[in-house]
């Protein structure tokens, strides 16, 4: 089973609302997406696409390979289906492998049930064939099989990921509440910054917003801070194309850039933490990081984007004092901010309104569970609205 060389239907996949960003970075590298869905984007490759896939993505989570569809009614018929398959040519015998699984089949009151088929049918297969049965277990560092299974209809593939690519490696101290790496890029690119112009992040927190931003404007993928995949353990693994990939991303990786990307915060702790993993990204030297309050941070003249993710009362905050913190937000950037586009992060529309501005997109997202949206200012020189305008909240 030459799965490096043969075509198949590869499902990649991320959290929901991040698609049409996911979609842009798999265009970018050259693939044509055959179905872009909530929470991922289809195409045809091989899992020697799978190594680039998994390099150079930001916005995804996981790449998974098809090996076979087929109809299963009832957990004997997906086993029936699955003994079939020539895993000792995809799983060493004396290796490791997991399951993962998404299944929805009235004979399965849990998943875990359906994995344990799954982990029976390649163990058996594979002792049939060479004598012994492969270890197998929870951890996602080895071989990952992920089944996905919707009442009588069963897709098995090979997660060339394992360990999530939406954290993207190179925070090692997340700080309260991190936004997550794939949401902070994605953020980022809906923004639509030329990555050319100055970049401010107030409230930094870990730093994961103006990391990512660094790392965007630098060309800097995460395939260049992880040194372990799915792909990787799988039979017939040729190590020197995942390291031919891995030099296309460090050679055309910027090490210097022309504008700003400024990130403060008032924790003196919080600074600290950014520093460290900006320093884990290799970026640290492109930041200008400093410790003030957010309405103290420098704006330079060469307008860009101001970028906020302030807390919002669901997991950090007390509501009636962060109804003030946005009233400030607003305020700074009415009155420093000129010039600039801003954005506001938030799950709190009712915080949202305290802003004191009329938001020009609303862009939808989550974080978490939690129903968000970046809300996204014209900072004008003078108003462009009618006065009685500038009465209305235009917050959902």
């Amino acid at each position: 089973m030459q799965v490096f060389h043969t075509e198949s239907k590869i499902v990649i996949t991320c959290n929901k609302r991040l698609s049409p960003y996911l979609q842009k970075e798999v265009e970018d590298l050259g693939f044509k997406p055959v179905r872009v869905f909530q929470t991922g984007v289809e195409l045809l490759g091989t899992v020697t696409d799978c190594i680039a896939l998994n390099l150079n993505l930001r916005c995804a989570s996981q790449v998974l390979y098809l090996l076979k569809s087929f109809k299963a009614d009832d957990p004997q018929e997906l086993y029936d289906n699955l003994v079939q398959i020539e895993w000792e040519k995809l799983i060493d015998f004396s290796g490791y492998f997991s399951v993962s699984s998404n299944v929805n089949n009235e004979h399965i009151r849990t998943p875990l049930f359906a994995n344990v088929k799954v982990k029976d049918a390649i163990a058996d297969r594979i002792k049939a064939q060479k004598g012994l049965r492969p270890n197998s277990g929870p951890e996602v560092n080895k071989t990952l099989v992920h089944l996905y299974w919707q009442d009588s209809d069963a897709d098995i593939f090979m997660d060339t990921s394992g360990e999530t690519l939406a954290k993207h490696g190179y925070r090692k101290i997340p700080g309260k509440a991190p936004m997550l790496e794939a949401l902070a890029a994605s953020t980022i690119m809906a923004t639509n910054w030329d990555m050319k112009s100055t970049f401010i992040n107030p409230m930094c927190g870990s730093g994961t917003l103006a990391i990512e931003a660094a790392l965007l404007a630098t060309d800097k993928c995460p395939g260049l801070f992880r040194m372990n995949y799915g792909f990787m353990h799988i039979m017939g693994y040729d190590e020197t194309v995942f390291f031919t990939e891995r030099r296309k991303l460090k050679d055309k990786a910027k090490k210097e850039i022309g504008f700003k990307i400024i990130a403060t915060d008032i924790s003196d702790d919080a600074v600290d933490i950014a520093q460290k993993n900006a320093k884990t990204a290799g970026v640290e030297h492109l930041i200008d990081f400093s410790v003030c309050d957010f309405a103290d941070t420098p704006v330079p003249e060469e307008a860009g984007i101001v970028m906020f993710n302030p807390e919002y009362g669901e997991r950090l905050g007390v509501h009636t004092k962060l109804e003030m913190t946005y009233k400030r937000v607003g305020d700074f950037m009415k009155a420093k901010c000129k010039g600039y586009r801003g954005y506001i992060f938030t799950g709190n529309p009712d915080l949202a309104k305290k802003i004191g501005l009329a938001a020009k997109r609303k862009i939808e997202f989550y974080n978490g569970k939690l129903d968000c949206r970046l809300l996204e200012y014209e900072l004008y020189e003078g108003s462009k609205r009618a006065p009685k305008d500038e009465e209305k909240e235009n917050i959902e």
